[in-house]
């Protein structure tokens, strides 16, 4: 009976959710599927299996609205293929890059029936795309790749206009009468205007959830202090409940914690202001107050926006030990502004450091950074997360048309790892690396007698005592002249 108890308890422990991580967790739905490579290269164009286009009640040739990664949707023509497969959807690297998916990512499709025909449209091509081109760039691709095409666009995405033996990206800048709309042969398309620069449009690609690995627990608690507020205020309005002013990352350099509050802010949406300790000092009286203060001005005028204050030991320590009139004044002013964060203005301020202890402790109390999430170095699941990520990262080269090297490579074999792992110095434990000397006896001159001391005791078996059964002494101080 007590091992049957026993076996119960431990089935129930084993069913027992994580509630911790449930954030994370992706729903289940019929309408979400599986990023898979397109056979026909159409920028307008995404395949469904039959079976998968009647259970979402969606017909050929049907406009549909994609949703995927960072908040980023597109709209496209639906086809349907029987070589897909029933939980998969494939398109091409061009809606890939729009929803900010790769290749085994997930994506949801919803029906679209209100799409209405553009009156307008306003596009740009891409700098790099144009070198040596010369022309009409609307004759010799726009024109072909839109003449009775009736494709979907909208406000933001980028597309390949192919004509001859080149391939131009264009970017759709403005639309009219809506984000949504169907380019028409009625449709106006302009083209007018100075090219968009490529590392404009790579600023927008940045770091989401899925490209951080070995915090899943404290990502989960970020997201429900940060990702709800921000993008479910009336949430917590409902509940009568005032949603946290400040967070507080702090760890070992390298783990990640600058990495987090950009994720989030990329993931939600919201506007971004970085403040770095250092770039809001100034020598002139009262200029570093006035910097801070424009930095709250501008996150409250962008709200929901979230402010990240990197390494916050540098411009809030604490004012008994400081000996500046300056940095007393920011940590006043700093406490200040935090106060005065209405709990409604949708303002979320996250403060980063390898150093809680030496900030003021007035920003740690509750109503500033009242919750503190400590982002420590990843344990062994971690480390596997952190190497997926890596792998995804890789893997997503293929849509990006880069070269991945041979299959065998990719996948890292062993002996690659174990080369990697003696010569790579991990930025979290720099702090705790052991030298190993290389010194050998013959190395030093004369003191025969001590080098056979010294040799004697550190010849001590591990039980404690020396071959010659004396106990081993713990600690030896050696002492001379310099």
């Amino acid at each position: 009976m007590a091992d049957a108890s026993t076996s119960a308890d431990a089935g129930k422990a084993k069913d027992k959710k994580d509630f911790s991580t449930a954030i994370l967790e992706r729903k289940k739905s019929p309408n979400r599927l599986i990023v898979e490579e397109a056979v026909n290269d159409d920028n307008s164009v995404v395949a469904l299996h039959p079976k998968t286009m009647e259970k979402l009640q969606l017909f050929r040739g049907d406009t549909v609205l994609l949703k995927g990664k960072k908040r980023k949707d597109t709209v496209c023509i639906v086809l349907s293929d029987d070589t897909v497969d029933e939980n998969k959807i494939r398109m091409n690297k061009v809606v890939r890059k729009n929803l900010r998916v790769r290749l085994a990512d997930v994506v949801s499709i919803h029906q679209c029936t209100d799409v209405k025909y553009g009156k307008r449209i306003h596009v740009l091509p891409i700098d790099d795309t144009i070198e040596g081109i010369t022309g009409n760039l609307f004759d010799a691709y726009l024109k072909p790749y839109f003449l009775e095409a009736y494709r979907p666009v909208r406000k933001g995405d980028t597309f390949l206009a192919r004509g001859g033996m080149r391939s131009v990206e264009f970017k759709v800048v403005e639309t009219d009468p809506v984000e949504y709309c169907i380019v028409a042969p009625d449709t106006e398309i302009f083209c007018e205007g100075e090219p968009i620069k490529r590392e404009d449009e790579e600023k927008l690609d940045e770091v989401g959830y899925d490209d951080i690995g070995g915090v899943r627990k404290q990502l989960a608690q970020i997201r429900e202090l940060v990702e709800l507020p921000l993008r479910h205020p009336m949430l917590f309005k409902t509940i009568g409940v005032k949603p946290p002013k400040g967070i507080l990352l702090y760890g070992p350099p390298g783990s990640g914690k600058t990495l987090i509050a950009r994720a989030v802010a990329n993931e939600t949406g919201a506007f971004f202001v970085v403040v770095n300790g250092p770039e809001i000092m100034s020598k002139l009286a009262g200029e570093s107050e006035s910097n801070l203060r424009k930095v709250f001005q501008e996150a409250e005028k962008n709200a929901p926006s979230i402010i990240f204050i990197d390494e916050v030991d540098s411009i809030a320590p604490k004012r008994e030990k400081t000996q500046g009139e300056v940095e007393r004044r920011i940590v006043s002013q700093l406490l200040t502004l935090m106060d005065g964060l209405k709990s409604r203005a949708h303002v979320i301020v996250i403060a980063a450091t390898n150093r809680p202890n030496s900030i003021d402790a007035a920003l740690r109390r509750f109503g500033r950074f009242d919750r503190e999430i400590d982002i420590g170095v990843p344990d062994e699941t971690g480390r596997l997360e952190v190497m997926r990520c890596v792998r995804t990262e890789r893997a997503g080269a293929k849509g990006r048309g880069e070269n991945r090297g041979p299959r065998a490579e990719e996948r890292g074999q062993l002996d690659h790892f174990k080369t990697a792992l003696g010569m790579s110095n991990p930025s979290a434990l720099r702090e705790t690396v052991v030298e190993v000397p290389n010194v050998s006896w013959d190395a030093i001159g004369g003191l025969e007698g001590v080098k056979r001391e010294l040799q004697v005791r550190a010849a001590a078996a591990p039980g404690g005592r020396s071959r010659n059964g004396v106990r081993r002494n713990e600690r030896l101080t050696a002492w001379g002249l310099s």
